[in-house]
């Protein structure tokens, strides 16, 4: 009986060692030095650790080792941008905008015109963020090419006038009046801008992805105007039907051109308050390291 009960007993004792071995669990197994739980200094240059490879990690971008390009829209047309990294606070943007537009056989006041827009600017700028974490900025720039411009040509009907300088002319029926003219928004094709906005096309805090706009002014001057005119016109109304009636030629008739010269002043006068283009342009930017 006592032999049976210890050959009970012997398996019993070591299945019961083999279970609490399992379910014992070693320093190594937490994979946690065993010297570092009761050593203040190992703790301490533990964190030490951490700390230096946190801050390796906010550390400041090296110069110029990064780029972002964007596109968008602004009042200038379809927007193109491309921008480098100087430091933590600046960065150096390129710009450029083009937009050309056409349209034909629009009739307004008698006239059969046919306008276009063409627009095309480049520039850099220079974008000062006073605080780098955040997006808003001051932008001091120069604009070095400047073609805005808007051109419009229009043939007048029989009867139709136009008025230069208080005295109206009236188109003739065999060679009409037609009139060329332009709106030159290029004064100055080298000249100053001054802008703001929001967002950072390189992220100081990491990222690829940016959503900028901007708002300012390009100093171009006063709007120039100059206009043309050619074909027939008369100062009555009633001979302008006439075939062969006294009508004057208007690229050619002294007084008609002085007319024309003085409501040309006129024109250029009134657009004296617009010395500045507006600038307003929103769109999106991809940055990636360069180096």
């Amino acid at each position: 009986m006592k032999t049976t009960a210890l050959f009970l007993t012997l398996p019993l004792l070591a299945a019961s060692s083999m279970l609490f071995a399992q379910t014992t669990v070693s320093p190594n197994d937490l994979k946690l030095p065993s010297s570092s739980q009761n050593n203040p200094s190992a703790q301490s240059q533990t964190a030490g650790q951490l700390n230096h490879k946190s801050k390796k990690q906010a550390a400041p971008l090296k110069p110029f080792s990064r780029l972002a390009l964007g596109g968008g829209v602004s009042l200038m047309g379809i927007n193109m941008q491309a921008a480098t990294n100087v430091n933590q606070h600046l960065n150096v943007r390129a710009t450029g905008n083009y937009f050309n537009y056409t349209v034909d056989n629009i009739s307004t006041n008698g006239f059969n015109v046919n306008g276009k827009v063409n627009f095309a600017t480049g520039g850099v700028a220079l974008d000062y963020y006073p605080f780098p974490s955040h997006g808003f900025r001051l932008s001091p720039g120069v604009l070095f090419y400047n073609q805005n411009q808007i051109g419009a040509s229009g043939v007048g009907a029989t009867g139709s006038s136009i008025t230069l300088s208080g005295t109206k002319y009236y188109s003739e029926t065999a060679s009409p009046l037609t009139l060329n003219g332009k709106l030159g928004l290029n004064t100055r094709k080298q000249t100053a801008t001054l802008t703001t906005g929001w967002g950072n096309m390189i992220p100081r805090k990491g990222g690829h992805w940016s959503f900028p706009f901007e708002l300012g002014a390009a100093f171009t001057g006063v709007p120039t105007v100059d206009v043309a005119l050619t074909g027939y016109a008369c100062t009555n109304s009633s001979d302008a039907a006439i075939a062969g009636a006294s009508c004057v030629n208007m690229a050619t008739e002294k007084t008609a051109q002085a007319n024309l010269t003085a409501q040309k002043n006129k024109w250029t006068s009134d657009l004296n308050p617009l010395q500045v283009y507006p600038i307003f342009s929103f769109g999106v930017t991809y940055s990636f390291p360069i180096r």
